[in-house]
């Protein structure tokens, strides 16, 4: 039998305490965002939700709840706490890194392009997603 001399990365769940939101950006705006000469963008309110505006443009912005967690990572040096029979874990050398779990995010932020000139509104899904988004 092989022995493994891989024990990998160490990951550690580290809260840093800000909030993120995840923003999920058309592609038509993302192209423009990453051209050589990006524009500015106007976020304003709406009686409905914020705006983005861009020239003759307007996307709303619609929070959208998800199951799938995704975890933000962020590198870190290794702990130097390491016990005596981790010693010669590569892992734990001087140098190291390892991973730190900073947030988890369970919603994001989608764009959709305001083709009417109304901004977006919300969908209504029933009465329980009603209550529940209202303390997100």
């Amino acid at each position: 039998m092989s022995s493994q001399d891989n024990t990998g990365i160490p990951l550690t769940h580290a809260p840093d305490g800000k909030g993120y939101k995840l923003l999920e950006l058309p592609p038509e705006l993302l192209a423009l965002l990453e051209s050589d000469d990006p524009p500015v963008l106007k976020l304003e309110s709406s009686p409905v939700s914020a705006v983005v505006k861009h020239g003759g443009q307007t996307w709303g912005l619609r929070q959208k709840n998800t199951s799938n967690a995704l975890i933000l990572l962020a590198p870190a040096p290794a702990s130097s706490s390491s016990s005596s029979e981790h010693a010669s874990d590569p892992a734990t050398q001087p140098g190291a890194t390892e991973l730190k779990a900073i947030s988890t995010i369970h919603e994001s932020v989608e764009l959709l392009l305001d083709t009417t000139g109304e901004t977006a509104k919300p969908i209504a899904r029933g009465k329980w997603h009603e209550k529940f988004a209202r303390t997100r």
